[in-house]
């Protein structure tokens, strides 16, 4: 077999072509990190990457929930608490108001605070986050107390007239993802929070009613119905209690979640990062080898290359 000289130069160039291909591929992993440039460079890389990134933004995506229920949680606890603090003020004044020793005046004055109390409650039951009603259920964008107290067509009460919905049937409730098909309930309502379940009386269930009984009473000087709504009032404020303690349990169980998703985002990032990215010492070290590789091959082709005849004419 003849070799010629246009053979040794295409051969050359083959060799040095796959040497500068191999140090282009070197010097793009050094400046991106990255184990791979085309999902063809390692399609079972690419795959597991794939999944990697979408459990990465799942999590990630739960944890923006789990941030936003948070708020949300700490904002029902926080009125509830307000709620509670009211309410013993009340009970307080209720006291006072019942010992039989108080002028008429001195009951009106009474009256007027626990009014301007109850005015407070109302305010409080109509606290929003970010524009969202915390006690109205789904519809978020009504208030769900009037200005009397008396409660707005939020769908929080039956059109029986004040009693509790059936929570069977998800009305009212909600929930958010905070894990992976894992949901959990985060609001209160304004039935659960102002009625006592289960009351059929609403002169006792409704804690606007209550309240209106003992201003009226006070307002008459009548101590034995003041007397008479301490035991409703005390029903109230446990109801209250509870509610409040529920909310704190739901913290308390964010707080869990949010750790734990914490941690599985570090690991899967963990995960991600050794699965994509390159061991940058052992990349370093390749290039340098590819470049001495390269250059050692510019250098050998001009020395081997053969004279050709018209290296040797004259003119």
């Amino acid at each position: 077999m003849r070799i010629t000289n246009n053979m040794m130069v295409n051969n050359f160039l083959i060799n040095l072509n796959k040497n500068l291909a191999r140090l282009d591929d070197l010097q793009f992993k050094m400046a991106t990190g990255k184990k791979i440039r085309y999902p063809s460079d390692d399609p079972v890389i690419t795959a597991r990457s794939l999944r990697l990134r979408t459990d990465v933004s799942e999590i990630e995506q739960l944890q923006k929930n789990v941030d936003d229920a948070t708020s949300w949680v700490d904002t029902t606890e926080s009125a509830l608490a307000d709620i509670t603090e009211s309410l013993q003020r009340i009970r307080e004044l209720a006291v006072r108001g019942a010992n039989g020793t108080n002028t008429k005046e001195d009951m009106a004055q009474i009256a007027k605070e626990v009014s301007q109390i109850k005015e407070h409650i109302i305010q409080v039951g109509n606290t929003n986050y970010a524009g969202r009603y915390i006690f109205s259920g789904f519809k978020t964008d009504t208030a769900p107390l009037k200005d009397d107290g008396s409660f707005s067509d939020t769908g929080d009460f039956s059109s029986s007239g004040g009693y509790p919905v059936d929570p069977a049937t998800g009305k009212n409730i909600i929930k958010y993802e905070v894990m992976k098909a894992n949901f959990i309930e985060i609001n209160k309502t304004a039935n659960q929070v102002f009625y006592i379940q289960g009351e059929a009386d609403e002169n006792k269930g409704n804690l606007f009613k209550v309240l209106d009984n003992l201003i009226n009473a006070l307002n008459s000087g009548d101590v034995n119905t003041v007397n008479s709504l301490l035991s409703d009032l005390d029903r109230h404020i446990d109801n209250v209690v509870a509610q409040r303690g529920d909310v704190g349990a739901l913290q308390n169980r964010l707080e869990l979640i949010k750790n734990r998703l914490s941690d599985d985002n570090v690991n899967f990032t963990a995960l991600l990062s050794n699965n994509e990215d390159v061991d940058m010492a052992e990349i370093i070290m390749k290039l340098k080898t590819a470049e001495n590789v390269y250059r050692a091959a510019l250098q050998t082709g001009a020395q081997i290359l053969p004279p050709t005849l018209l290296d040797f004419l004259r003119f």
